[in-house]
């Protein structure tokens, strides 16, 4: 499932769900991974880590965008940068406890939500992701490979250099 719908999934009921599809899983293999993702709207959902410490191996799925609150709305792009240091890492150093389950930052772009913003500011909101990100201990994985909207498209981001691996 991804991102159900918080507030209206309780945790408890998603935590019913996920530990079902977990046991199917375990029926048939013992070494698959098994990923559990984010409830929409709680892009720090830590109170799913306890649960699936139990889980053998198990990866909670994050997804970081900066674009869909108010709060991004006066950012600045360094301010946007800011954020990806302080409080992305934070919350994704909070995921990816000892013992606990791996973390995926699932779904990312470098799409600003800046009125006008310069290359610059483009670039070093995705070198801030890509150093932050690419501390996840399962991965990440950028939106699209390919998309019409350019900044949500990895292969037009690299092209233009504004994503530099």
């Amino acid at each position: 499932m991804n991102e159900p719908l918080a507030p209206g999934v309780a945790l408890d009921s998603l935590i019913k769900y996920y530990k079902s599809g977990y046991d199917a899983v375990r029926m048939y293999t013992p070494s698959a991974y098994v990923i559990l993702s984010n409830r929409l709207g709680e892009a720090n959902d830590t109170e799913l880590v306890p649960f699936a410490a139990g889980l053998n191996r198990s990866v909670i799925d994050v997804h970081y965008y900066n674009r869909y609150s108010d709060y991004f709305r006066g950012l600045t792009g360094r301010q946007n940068v800011e954020f990806i240091y302080k409080k992305r890492s934070k919350q994704l150093r909070e995921l990816s406890r000892d013992g606990g389950p791996l973390s995926f930052v699932g779904e990312w772009t470098a799409d600003l939500y800046v009125r006008n913003a310069s290359v610059h500011e483009y670039r070093r909101f995705a070198e801030a992701q890509l150093e932050v990100y690419g501390k996840a201990t399962f991965g990440w994985a950028y939106w699209s490979y390919k998309c019409e909207q350019k900044y949500w498209s990895f292969k037009w981001m690299i092209e233009k250099s504004y994503i530099r691996l």
